[in-house]
């Protein structure tokens, strides 16, 4: 059995739009210290994690709003979203959703994971191993 990796409490706190470039950047901040980080995402991604906080209301449920809505209709909690590994300059997540009683963990990407986390106010975590990797990149 792997062991566990410690991790800490993030928070999204910046949202950068390069209009010129498919890539855009999210940074999360420690909620309870000074580090932070940058992920690259693409411009799709960045819409879908702006929305919640813009007030748009898209006429249909995307992606990430049906999610949500399956999540919460079939009685589940997403407990939070973890950052576990970065690898080969790919970050790696989860969503760790209450259910039935049961935690149940599904692969995500961090920006999908995240796109979910804000609507649903859920807490952000990245492992403290990936903030080490990060800090180095």
């Amino acid at each position: 059995m792997a062991e566990a990796k410690p991790l800490v409490q993030m928070e999204l706190c910046k949202i950068i739009l390069a209009e010129s470039r498919e890539e855009q950047i999210i940074v999360l901040q420690e909620l309870e210290g000074d580090r932070s980080f940058p992920i690259v995402i693409g411009r799709m991604e960045v819409q879908a994690i702006r929305r919640p906080f813009t007030g748009e209301d898209p006429p249909r449920p995307m992606t990430h709003d049906l999610l949500t809505n399956v999540i919460t209709e079939c009685g589940g909690r997403l407990e939070r979203v973890s950052i576990h590994t970065l690898r080969s300059n790919t970050f790696f997540a989860k969503l760790s959703i209450r259910l039935n009683g049961k935690m149940v963990e599904v692969d995500a990407r961090p920006s999908d994971a995240i796109a979910v986390a804000v609507r649903l106010s859920a807490p952000i975590f990245v492992a403290e191993s990936v903030l080490e990797e990060a800090a180095k990149s």
